[in-house]
């Protein structure tokens, strides 16, 4: 069985393109300064832990109450949707009874 040769290929493909990318001087100079960005972040939270715990037990709050309010606003639409099925059988019920009472005959006279 012969080896593939894709993932090689790919990944020489995608350094062969960051290279030549690196030879515009704007790509490069927003490389290095996001790559320093990137280095100070990864170093201040190595040195501060319990700080990127809290961050992210935020975050995760925060996704869990999105995903809460998103549940309850699809529980809200879902039913205004069986509401809105009812209607026509309730209009068509009234309509019957309003056409039934201006077609009865009048008894009274």
């Amino acid at each position: 069985m012969a080896k593939s040769k894709l993932i090689p290929a790919v990944l020489l493909g995608a350094l062969t393109g960051a290279v030549i990318s690196m030879l515009d001087k704007n790509t490069r100079q927003h490389t290095i300064e996001t790559s320093k960005k990137i280095k100070e972040t990864v170093t201040y939270y190595a040195q501060n832990s319990d700080e990127l715990v809290q961050l992210i037990e935020t975050k995760v709050e925060q996704a869990q109450n999105l995903y809460s309010s998103a549940q309850k606003n699809i529980d809200s639409i879902m039913s205004q949707v069986e509401d809105a099925k009812a209607l026509p059988d309730t209009v068509m019920s009234m309509v019957t009874e309003t056409k039934e009472a201006f077609t009865k005959p009048n008894t009274e006279a």
